[in-house]
């Protein structure tokens, strides 16, 4: 280890311990300058929010919605819902779901992660989002991709999978065009548009950024090209600088540039009294790359574990952060409440006077 790499992980454990003597009474006034020292180098805003899974979509709404208040009282940025029509666990219709925590949610933002795009029809996509955005006057957040291979939505859908790249790009460019233009025309292989104009307008001007998941080549194109941000699940430090590198030089091949607190991260994490009874646990329940074990994408161990993980990412460039909760389904409220008052105020940015009259509006 380096004299630089040392002095790092110390500060890092010096941050961390003095969060958790803060959440003991001790040493109150101490909290605010740690986390302007860990941020140190890093002028962005760090956000972190809670992706619901099709795990907490049981027959139990109440308990489902409790958990979405408490996420909102522990001041978690955002909820993250997912997207699947047909499978074989129960799973909320997002756009549905996102509607009523619209009207339920006062400072907490919401979003997908990830909206299979390829499965929507975009012009009724695309007024249902400019519809919710209105609504909620700037809540949304929006991740598309592509959906799994595995996947049987595009069988439910009508829609050949072989084809769903090109149909996510038309869907894009088209779903922007409606959010900020009048008398949209639009010809692609697969959508038209002839002299539409949607009313009224999403509250988030050109509407709400449209973020892209995906690690692959192609994913980072269509980011580079089209997108407004992206977030990628699944992968090391190492692998999201390195895909921010390439989406920057494709979006300079294409005359733009993604803003620089637009790259995030779906960590799945588990919280445990050491890190191998978290990867033990984990192990059946953990999205499986074949080429790198589940730690190496995961946070996995103590509180501290997961803090020294999300860390990561930021030296990487990572900012936004939608963490999902592994384990036996009895255990995901603890999970996130521990995530929530042990990780999230040592990283989190906190919300100034304007942002939170901004959220409450």
């Amino acid at each position: 280890m380096t004299a630089k790499e040392a002095e790092s992980q110390k500060e890092i454990s010096f941050v961390f311990s003095a969060v958790q003597a803060d959440f003991l009474g001790r040493d109150e006034c101490f909290f605010p300058l740690v986390v302007g020292k860990i941020k140190t180098g890093v002028s962005l805003k760090v956000r972190i929010g809670v992706a619901l899974g099709d795990s907490f979509a049981d027959d139990n709404p109440d308990a489902l919605l409790s958990l979405i208040d408490d996420c909102e009282r522990w001041d978690i940025d955002s909820i993250w819902v997912s997207d699947r029509i047909v499978g074989p666990r129960p799973t909320l219709d997002p756009v549905v779901f996102m509607a009523y925590l619209a009207s339920r949610m006062g400072n907490m933002k919401f979003g997908t992660s990830a909206l299979v795009l390829p499965t929507r029809q975009p012009v009724l996509l695309a007024k249902q989002l400019a519809t919710l955005d209105f609504l909620c006057k700037g809540k949304l957040l929006l991740a598309v991709g592509l959906g799994g291979d595995d996947s049987r939505d595009f069988e439910a859908a009508g829609v050949r999978k072989e084809e769903r790249g090109k149909r996510a790009d038309e869907a894009i460019v088209l779903m922007k065009k409606l959010w900020s233009e009048e008398q949209v025309n639009f010809d692609g292989q697969f959508y038209s548009a002839h002299d539409l104009t949607l009313l009224p307008r999403p509250h988030q001007k050109g509407g709400p950024p449209l973020w892209v998941g995906g690690r692959s080549k192609a994913a980072l194109r269509r980011v580079g090209r089209l997108a407004d941000g992206w977030l990628v699940s699944s992968v090391t430090a190492g692998e999201v600088r390195a895909g921010i590198n390439e989406i920057r030089a494709y979006a300079g091949l294409a005359g733009r540039e993604i803003p620089e607190d637009h790259y995030g991260v779906l960590a799945p994490y588990l919280i445990a009294p050491n890190s191998d009874e978290a990867e033990q646990i984990a192990r059946p329940l953990a999205r499986r790359r074949p080429d790198i074990a589940p730690q190496e994408y995961s946070a996995l161990g103590t509180a501290e574990h997961v803090f020294r993980k999300l860390h990561d990412y930021i030296d990487a460039g990572a900012t936004k952060f939608v963490m999902r909760p592994l384990g036996p389904k009895e255990s995901l409220r603890q999970q996130i409440e521990i995530l929530a008052k042990e990780v999230i105020p040592a990283l989190q940015t906190p919300f100034n006077a304007l942002e939170r009259k901004q959220r409450l509006a």
